[in-house]
């Protein structure tokens, strides 16, 4: 029997406020253990909370950029839970009347993944299993992290490969960024995704039993534990089982799920409201004030980019999603002076390559300023400098912080633009190639690019490529 999966995310994304959600603590990762803490986040008797309202505003801010309608009177409530990290024995968060109702995630192929809901809550404290000399025998507990508030977006059931739930999570994560909300760091935690999968046999409309897969922190990974999970449900359901449901965690180093605990339903958590909280009142006014403070969203740049710079949709895609503050430097490479499609070759190229070998994946980490490249694809276009020149002068400015226009001239890389001397050089190679010479002559063209490059490998990559394949053709058809 074939089987369909049917996927559902829940991202666990924290707000960039600088305090917590309910109290004044730091929210500043890195801090030592249990040093950002207060009685309100370690819910001592008689403290009590105090809603942070830019918090709000950020959680707002998501909403309306994923097309979410905003609930005017939305509801805190305790989840009772009675774990280690959980201070006060239970989590406030949304339940029954959540923030915001809706909205959607649009996928690189087009698919629509509606959303159910986003609902704001705090984070839980960290436990620490390891890197401890006693760590066989106990658990370590951080509450830095208690209180740090955040935004759960839960996606309905829409997705139906491992693939798509990568992509839905990637492309969330880039919005949360470019909205300013959140800081993309996965490796910290700060952004966290829980995937719900189940399969069905292919054609039915019933849901089957549902594993949840815990805290994944990169696309790669969510799109491996995903794979596995889809594999191990189906193997049960072939061999006649049936799957459990349950809460299982991916284990990157064995590439496999491992069962946690049998999965809780809404009412083993006891939800009652807050009795500390009021509800949260959003007028009309204020969410119009956040779309108009909101900034350009990543699916519209890419439109701009297309419409107001000439690029490919892939190209501006690239800028915009797959290379973090390229979009920005692309900008302002293009505001001093660039031409729209060599500043975008040079970001994807060399400024690329270079973060890959350096072990950066932003272009927050180049020393380059944006007008700097600006300059040396200045020098390029005007065939001041070849291309391949051009390239060792950025691993001089890389490295030096020079000016393009500086190391040009103290190494006298000024490409070579003068007839006479280029005559020269291309005689010298015709004399010292003779067979390839008789090959051209005889019809074999192709033997052409071959004595171009002889030429300019002979003036060191100075000459001008073009003004090199006029000569040589004249004096090889003379």
């Amino acid at each position: 029997m074939a089987f369909e999966p049917v996927i559902g995310l829940e991202i666990h994304c924290q707000l960039l406020t600088e305090t917590k959600i309910f109290c004044g603590c730091r929210t500043a990762f890195g801090a030592a253990p249990n040093t950002h803490v207060c009685p309100v986040c370690l819910g001592l008797p008689g403290a009590l909370p105090v809603l942070n309202r830019q918090a709000v505003a950020f959680a707002l801010r998501a909403a309306v950029a994923l097309e979410c309608e905003v609930q005017p009177t939305s509801v805190f409530a305790r989840k009772n839970s009675f774990y280690p990290d959980l201070p006060k024995g239970y989590q406030i968060s949304q339940y029954d009347r959540p923030l915001a109702l809706g909205g959607r995630v649009v996928l690189g192929n087009g698919t629509v993944v509606k959303l159910t809901r986003i609902h704001m809550e705090e984070d839980a404290g960290k436990s620490l299993h390891h890197g401890f000399a006693d760590s066989d025998s106990k658990t370590y507990l951080d509450f830095n992290r208690a209180g740090t508030p955040l935004i759960e977006i839960v996606t309905e059931p829409d997705l139906r490969s491992a693939a798509d739930a990568a992509d839905c999570f990637s492309r969330l994560r880039e919005l949360l960024v470019a909205i300013g909300i959140n800081d993309g760091n996965m490796e910290e935690g700060s952004l966290r995704c829980d995937d719900n999968v189940s399969l069905r046999p292919v054609g039915t409309e019933a849901f089957g039993a549902k594993a949840e897969v815990k805290n994944v922190n990169s696309f790669r990974f969510l799109e491996k534990a995903l794979d596995y999970e889809i594999s191990r449900q189906a193997e049960v359901l072939g061999s006649g089982g049936r799957v459990a449901q349950e809460t299982r965690q991916w284990d990157s180093d064995t590439g496999t799920t491992q069962s946690m605990r049998s999965k809780e339903e809404a009412n083993d958590y006891r939800y009652f409201p807050e009795p500390d909280l009021p509800p949260l009142l959003v007028s009309d006014g204020w969410i119009a004030d956040v779309r108009q403070q909101m900034p350009e969203l990543p699916a519209a740049r890419v439109e701009r980019f297309v419409a107001a710079f000439g690029l490919s949709a892939y190209d501006a895609d690239v800028l915009v999603r797959l290379i973090p503050g390229a979009a920005d430097y692309f900008e302002a490479a293009v505001a001093s002076g660039a031409p729209a499609k060599p500043a975008g070759n040079w970001i994807q190229g060399e400024v690329r390559r270079k973060l890959k070998e350096i072990g950066a994946d932003s272009v927050d980490a180049v020393p380059i300023p944006a007008e700097a490249l600006a300059a040396l694809i200045a020098l390029v276009e005007r065939q001041v400098i070849s291309s391949s020149v051009a390239k060792e002068v950025f691993e001089d400015m890389w490295s030096s912080g020079q000016s393009a226009q500086a190391i040009v001239d103290a190494r006298g890389l000024a490409q070579i633009g003068d007839e006479a001397a280029l005559t020269a050089l291309v005689d010298q190679v015709i004399a010292a190639h003779p067979e390839p010479v008789a090959q051209y002559r005889a019809g074999k063209t192709q033997t052409f690019g071959f004595l171009v490059g002889a030429t300019m490998k002979a003036s060191k990559g100075k000459a001008n490529p073009a003004t090199v394949s006029t000569i040589l053709r004249g004096r090889l058809e003379s």
